[in-house]
């Protein structure tokens, strides 16, 4: 059985950094990334990690305040978040598919965690 679980939401102050986790089990992935959705918005691309070379990939809006990473047994994909405001408030998950194709769109991925809530304040 697949699975996807994630840890590491919270609440925060704006300029705090938080780090959120998904460790996957079940199978292994070509890609694995991070999205978030705020109350009544789409699904939003953040980064995601190709799980064969390392390769990372970043919205443009949070490239280098985040960075996505893994553990050197391959199975934890974490996304580190820096300087947090208020905007990045939402409920971020963890996504995973097996096949290397669009990686900013939801839709493609077959596998989701149950998704952690970041909560920012002014």
């Amino acid at each position: 059985q697949v699975q996807l679980v994630e840890s590491g939401g919270g609440v925060v102050q704006a300029g705090d950094s938080l780090r959120l986790s998904c460790t996957a089990s079940g199978r292994t992935f070509d890609t694995m990334a991070w999205f978030r959705q705020a109350p009544g918005k789409e699904r939003l691309f953040l980064a995601a990690l190709r799980m064969r070379g390392s390769t990372t990939y970043y919205k443009d809006s949070v490239k280098g305040r985040f960075t996505v990473s893994r553990d050197n047994a391959g199975n934890t994909v974490y996304l580190q978040m820096n300087s947090l405001t208020p905007e990045d408030a939402a409920v971020y998950y963890c996504a995973a598919k097996t096949t290397y194709s669009d990686y900013t769109t939801p839709r493609f991925y077959s596998y989701w965690g149950q998704g952690t809530q970041v909560t920012v304040s002014p």
